[in-house]
């Protein structure tokens, strides 16, 4: 199994499919792993493109740190990984913490080996409400994650899958298979790390990051998206980012690499391929 060694030490495992075409980096979402981009990257893979996704620090099969569960050090672990890997021409695609994850990357170590962003149901540019920040959502909504995380994660895990991470609280029958797989790879994620976690996710604020984007981005985002609300991220960072593209699926939640499968697949491919 394939691992690299992050600056502080941290084996970081990596999945590294296909040998010829354009790289495609996947970054998953929280608290999961890059299995939850395999679909995508069997997708891409067998579409002629090198397809590569990693576990975050913390999540997974990678080293379950007490330190650096935060967006600098995950932007530096990608950094180690793509140089390792000497990628160049590279198309970033992220779900969720997984865009915040590669808005931080771009924002710290630039865009040279880069071609392309997608960002899908990204948490960019900032969840949580402040004094400068009114439209984000309370910081009790977090304050209640960490609780709950803290409490019983595993229930957690699955209230999440069981709700509002796929949509299935509302008219969306999301298959068992799908939840699942969301609460197994929940469950592989270290306690510290999930935990530490919901304050990067929610908390960084990355409205310079994306200010300061300066390669094609195409941003994907369901208006009934439950975990980060339409109008809190993928509306938001569409605005702020130079010439961004913005695709909004109606009807449709967060889990979108699940419950938008195809279509998900097929705007991506149209996008890196043109």
């Amino acid at each position: 199994m394939p691992y690299l060694t992050a600056d502080d030490g941290a084996q970081i495992f990596y999945q590294d499919w296909g040998v010829e075409g354009s790289p495609i980096l996947f970054s998953h979402g929280w608290p999961l792993n890059s299995d939850a981009w395999q679909a995508g990257m069997r997708f891409f893979a067998e579409h002629g493109h090198r397809a590569i996704a990693h576990d975050r620090r913390g999540h997974g099969r990678s080293s379950q740190t007490w330190h650096g569960n935060e967006m600098d050090t995950y932007a530096d672990d990608l950094a180690r990984l793509v140089e390792t890997l000497d990628l160049h021409q590279l198309t970033l695609i992220g779900h969720s913490t997984g865009g915040g994850e590669l808005v931080r990357y771009l924002a710290r170590h630039g865009s040279s080996r880069v071609a392309k962003l997608v960002l899908v149901s990204a948490v960019p540019p900032l969840m949580v409400a402040g004094d400068d920040n009114p439209g984000g959502l309370p910081v009790t909504v977090f304050d209640d994650l960490r609780a709950a995380e803290a409490a019983d994660r595993a229930q957690l895990y699955h209230d999440l899958a069981d709700g509002p991470f796929f949509g299935h609280n509302r008219t969306h029958d999301v298959d068992q298979g799908f939840r699942d797989a969301f609460w197994l790879q929940s469950m592989a994620c270290g306690h510290r790390a999930a935990y530490e976690c919901i304050a990067a996710f929610s908390a960084t604020d990355f409205r310079t990051d994306l200010r300061d984007i300066d390669v094609p981005t195409l941003v994907i985002h369901g208006d009934d998206d439950q975990i980060v609300p339409f109008a809190v991220g993928g509306q938001r960072a569409a605005e702020t980012i130079a010439g961004a593209r913005l695709s909004v699926y109606e009807g449709s939640g967060h889990a979108l690499p699940d419950t938008d499968r195809e279509r998900l697949h097929a705007d991506l491919l149209a996008f890196v391929d043109s």
